[in-house]
């Protein structure tokens, strides 16, 4: 960020005008998450407790009275909230293993696994998105257990996200998983840095999208796609 903050300043930039001028246009520059190359070499303990002394401070800023009985546990829990579980997906050692099995059905049509409920954030706010993933994809030979699919999904939805990365991600993700290019991956969220701050729209969702192999390339197989997805229950 600082080098960021020089290059910018250099240019005759101020940092804080331009984050201002952006506005909700954000922009997304990578494909993998941005992490700084020492992220990892805190263990989880020390990072709970830092977090937990620096949300105190938050809340105390704030003014809220940290000795009401409601809140005086809010850091902690905090802490242990975004270290243990929502941002868990940060960590590479949280990453499922997958376990390929032999295809012995010879079933060589795709596959689509759809509904899957995900919760991530925003990382221009750290307010959730939340949706649903369909995914699918046609075996080369192996496949998987239906639940890795789920925690694929999961993993990477746990970090700060964009949806346009996300999607990207997991695919990517089946893609190295499977052997196979023949995946697609469709995400359906809500973002409530939309609907609950700036221009507070409660009825619009975002959809974003991976075709790669015969999804890509094959209109027949896409729209084979979208169809089921659209299936009713």
């Amino acid at each position: 960020m600082k080098q960021k903050e020089t290059l910018l300043n250099s240019a005759g930039i101020d940092l804080n005008q331009a984050i201002d001028d952006i506005g909700d246009d954000h922009i997304s520059s990578s494909h993998d998450t941005p992490l700084r190359e020492d992220a990892f070499e805190m263990d989880d303990d020390l990072k709970m407790e830092l977090i937990e002394k620096h949300f105190k401070e938050i809340m105390n800023i704030l003014g809220m009275d940290l000795k009401d009985d409601s809140l005086k546990g809010t850091p902690k829990r905090v802490a242990k909230m975004f270290v243990k579980e929502v941002f868990s997906g940060l960590n590479p050692k949280n990453k499922p293993e997958v376990k390929l099995f032999e295809n012995k059905y010879k079933y060589n049509e795709m596959l689509v696994e759809k509904d899957i409920t995900f919760f991530s954030h925003c990382e221009h706010h750290f307010v959730p998105i939340y949706g649903k993933a369909h995914v699918a994809y046609i075996s080369n030979g192996n496949v998987i257990g239906l639940s890795k699919i789920n925690r694929i999904v999961q993993y990477f939805a746990k970090r700060p996200q964009v949806q346009e990365r996300l999607t990207v991600q997991i695919g990517n993700e089946l893609k190295n998983a499977l052997g196979t290019d023949d995946v697609a991956v469709i995400m359906d969220a809500d973002h409530m840095c939309v609907s609950s701050r700036g221009v507070s729209d409660t009825s619009s969702s975002t959809v974003t999208s991976f075709y790669s192999g015969q999804f890509e390339h094959d209109n027949q197989k896409r729209n084979e796609f979208l169809k089921y997805i659209s299936l009713s229950r």
